[in-house]
């Protein structure tokens, strides 16, 4: 690799930031993020970097010989589980630590990547309906509990969906959609779509539940990053208590 000026040094490390934030926003672990961006800074000729990661921050500072060091902070936000984007991320850091490629290449790999095949909203849709219609049944829910709950998964998508568009706020969004779904479910039973509420709102509830929020919540906090793992628990408990609310006041409701 030749050597790097300031301006050189600037680049790399906002693209080994970009890597960073994609996979951080994917669902990785910040243990994984900080090892790419170290790995990713070191193969283009940086002698030490120190990176600190938490759910919705990165700030990253590198040294080298030819280059003063260099800092850059990245405010992260919107995280979505995306496995496949996060193994074709870790794919590219892979590569990168092997050939060094240069700016443009790292561009165009990381274009592919944002603008790869995504799950298209009718999928999505008709994996709402099968998850709620399938915990139904699986917690004793009837027939009738199981279609009750594939509808009512059906329009909370479209609903959660509506929802986003206007608010940013994650707990805002579980709260209206926990208690349009438990309206909806006291609603069906009431004019006899379905037999059990309470049946109806489980199959609802998993499409809303954090379990792999809390789940890398454990893994961080047993990795050794103990305050991201935090950050994640309690982003995960206000969350289940924000749904647990939301669904309680439709009970209460009816």
């Amino acid at each position: 690799m030749t050597a790097l000026s300031n301006q050189d040094a600037d680049k790399y490390l906002y693209y080994a930031m970009e890597i960073g934030e994609m996979m951080l926003t994917s669902g990785a672990e910040v243990g994984r993020v900080e090892d790419s961006i170290r790995r990713i800074c070191t193969a283009y000729g940086a002698s030490r970097v120190d990176v600190f990661t938490i759910t919705s921050s990165i700030v990253t500072t590198m040294y080298g010989e030819t280059f003063s060091p260099r800092t850059q902070t990245r405010r992260v936000s919107g995280a979505q589980n995306n496995l496949l984007a996060l193994d074709q991320l870790n794919q590219l850091s892979r590569d990168i630590c092997a050939r060094q490629p240069n700016l443009k290449e790292l561009e165009r790999s990381l274009n592919r990547i944002k603008c790869g095949k995504r799950y298209s909203f009718p999928v999505q849709v008709l994996t709402n309906a099968l998850t709620s219609g399938s915990f139904s049944v699986f917690f004793g829910g009837t027939f009738m509990d199981m279609i009750a709950s594939a509808i009512i998964g059906i329009l909370l998508k479209f609903f959660e969906a509506a929802m986003k568009r206007g608010s940013s706020n994650g707990l805002i969004v579980a709260l209206l959609c926990s208690s349009f779904g438990g309206l909806l479910s006291n609603l069906a039973v009431f004019i006899g779509l379905g037999q059990n509420a309470d049946m109806i709102s489980i199959g609802n509830i998993m499409l809303l539940i954090p379990g792999v929020a809390f789940t890398n919540s454990l893994r961080d906090m047993f990795s050794g990053d103990i305050i991201t793992g935090l950050v994640r628990f309690i982003e995960s408990v206000l969350l289940a208590m924000t749904i647990a609310l939301g669904f309680t006041f439709a009970n209460f409701l009816f």
